[in-house]
Order: C-alpha cells, then sequence, then structure tokens
C-alpha cells in the first residue's frame, strides 16, 4: 500500500472524509486543528492510501510536536482525549503503523501515539499500550426524567435542587466576557488541583475556529460567576471539555446545576449521547463523579512505538516539577507559566 501525507487544514477532501466517516469526533474537525497550529504551532498532517486528487477512503491524523524540553514526536492527537484512525479495517492497519515506525526511526523521534478506542489491533503492528484512562459517555436515548432518576441522589439531584432553589442562573454562549470570567474561574481551578493552566489564547482559538460548534456555560448567583464549562458539538454528539468552579460557592451545585442544564439541552437539540472525556485510573474522585452522573465506562487505551535509538527521559521529571511549581506560583505568574510551557505537553 502506498501512502502519502496531506495537509487537512487546507484540503477540502479531509473535510468530505470526515463528514461521512462513522468514527469521525470533534477532534477531527478543521476547527479544532487550526486551533492547535494557532496556539501551539503544531504541524498537522494525514497520512492516506489515496494518491493526490483522489478522493479520500482513509485518513490517520497526527501532528508533529517538536520541543527542546521533551523531544519530538507524531501523536494523534495532542491535548484530545481520543482520535480514532480513519481507516477501512483492521486489514490496513499494519501498513499506517508500518510507516509510522519507520518515519519515527528515520527523523530520529521519540516515539508516535496513537490515540483509538480499538483495542488489540495496533499491538500486532509493533505499537503497544502505554497508558489506560477511564472514559464516560452519557447515553441520551432514555428521556429527561429517567435520565435525572439515573443521577446519584446526593451527587446529583439533591444539588441541583439546591442549585434551583439558590435561584441559580445559567448564561451561555461565546462573549469575551463570558471568556474572561471562565478563564478566571479556570485559573482558580487548575492551581487547586496543582495544575499547569491551557493558555488563555488556546481557549480564544477555540471560540474563533469552531464557531458555533463551541459553548461557554456559567452558573451564577447574583450575578457572580461559580462555575462554567465548555462543550463543544459533532453531530449527534455532545463533548464536555473543560469545567471549572469557584470553591467558594461549591455548597450551591453549580457544576451538578450546569451538567443538568447540558442534559437538557443537549436532549432538546437531539444529541444522542454525550462524550464526558478521559479520567485518569488513579483519580478516583473525577471517576466517581462522572459514574454518579449515570454515564457508562470504558477502558480507553493508548498506543505508541518508541524509538529504541532515542532515549526521552525528561518528561515525567519535568510534568513533576511543573506541579510543585503550581502551588506556589503568584497569580499574576501562573498564566504565564502555561503560556510558555503548556505547548512542550502535547
Amino acid at each position: 500500500m502506498n501512502l502519502n501525507i496531506l495537509k487537512p487544514v487546507s484540503d477540502s477532501r479531509w473535510d468530505e472524509l470526515i463528514a461521512r466517516h462513522p468514527q469521525a469526533s470533534v477532534f477531527h474537525q478543521r476547527g479544532w486543528l487550526q486551533a492547535l497550529v494557532r496556539t501551539y504551532g503544531y504541524e498537522p498532517f494525514v497520512l492516506t492510501s489515496a494518491a493526490a486528487g483522489e478522493p479520500l477512503k482513509d485518513g490517520l491524523l497526527l501532528c508533529r510536536v517538536s520541543s527542546l524540553m521533551t523531544g519530538t514526536r507524531l501523536v494523534s492527537l495532542p491535548f484530545s482525549d481520543h482520535c480514532e484512525p480513519l481507516l477501512n479495517g483492521s486489514n490496513e492497519t499494519p501498513a499506517f503503523a508500518n510507516w509510522l515506525r519507520k518515519q519515527c526511526r528515520e527523523k530520529h523521534f521519540g516515539y508516535v501515539e496513537i490515540r483509538p478506542f480499538g483495542l488489540g489491533q495496533w499491538t500486532v503492528s509493533c505499537l503497544q499500550p502505554n497508558r489506560s484512562y477511564w472514559f464516560h459517555d452519557l447515553d441520551l436515548s432514555p428521556s429527561l426524567e429517567q435520565l435525572f432518576n439515573r443521577m446519584h441522589h446526593n451527587s446529583f439531584r439533591r444539588k441541583i435542587r439546591r442549585a434551583e432553589k439558590e435561584r441559580l442562573s445559567c448564561e451561555a454562549g461565546r462573549s469575551m466576557q463570558l471568556l474572561d470570567e471562565f478563564y478566571r474561574l479556570l485559573l482558580m481551578t487548575r492551581r487547586r488541583h496543582q495544575l499547569l493552566p491551557q493558555p488563555r489564547a488556546w481557549f480564544e482559538n477555540l471560540v474563533v475556529y469552531m464557531g458555533d460548534k463551541l459553548q461557554i456555560s456559567l452558573a451564577r448567583k447574583n450575578g457572580t460567576a461559580v462555575a462554567a464549562m465548555i462543550t463543544l458539538q459533532y453531530g449527534s454528539c455532545v463533548v464536555y471539555k473543560y469545567g471549572c468552579s469557584d470553591a467558594r460557592f461549591h455548597n450551591l451545585g453549580g457544576m451538578p446545576f450546569l451538567f443538568w442544564k447540558l442534559v437538557e439541552k443537549s436532549k432538546l437539540s437531539g444529541a444522542e449521547r454525550i462524550d464526558l472525556g478521559r479520567s485518569d485510573l488513579d483519580n478516583e474522585g473525577l471517576v466517581v463523579f462522572k459514574d454518579r452522573l449515570g454515564t457508562q465506562k470504558k477502558l480507553l487505551t493508548y498506543y505508541r512505538y518508541t524509538n529504541p535509538e532515542t532515549t526521552i527521559t525528561l518528561g515525567p521529571v519535568i510534568c513533576h516539577r511543573i506541579a510543585e511549581l503550581c502551588s506556589v506560583l503568584p497569580d499574576s505568574v501562573l498564566p504565564a507559566a502555561g503560556r510558555l510551557l503548556y505547548r512542550h505537553m502535547g
């Protein structure tokens, strides 16, 4: 099989493929890729069996990530919870995997990583399981009453009623004012969890390039933002991507309230499911929170081919040091640290 490369941000054939492929997601979208390019300078490309000018029958989406700090690698796809290779069956897997392995060796990349839902087919092609996560998905086919009753009584139903009693309001849109308030809450949340915050430019670019596929939702108490989330939509799937809150107001139930509003609105729009993304296996609090929303979970495994001729040892050390740094940086410096360092983590 002869494989070729195309640029998905400028080749309309990519848009045509993802529009008809059943395994395409919001992370395959041109807007998501444009935000990655604009914010982090990554180089996305698609590996395909189609020759120049031919309609695409398949495509494996990747980004080349170059960093003096963490090395150079191919990732499908940075800062994306999952990114299914859009192939036509497991018989195509060896050719694509062999190309990746050869490219990794010839270009002296540290590794290549893919993030599919499918299990097994890549392990016979020199890509090995690297890390697993829980992936949560909420089926919206039941009635709203059934969806509400499936939520955990204390973690969701009681808190939603409390939020309604407190007369929390929900505002949604894509304005810069909403983004300002979202980012303020994000900085609070990332500091609370000792995590580096994403650059504000990332969210600005998502708003620009995702357009009406993106929505910022804020829960307010007497005009004060107490919780916020960013969701993305592609076809019949709504993706919950980012959430944050002010811990001083957790007793008001802001996040459960926003999730219930998301369920109501998604159901009304005709969406069939809500993708709640990945959670670290050892992040018990987050896993239990998503479980209690009434979701189903399954294992999501990332696969890697690691170049034996290239050794990268800085990655885990750097991540640990960054976590320590975040816990002591002043509020005025934390966003700048994210702006400088986040691109190295893709």
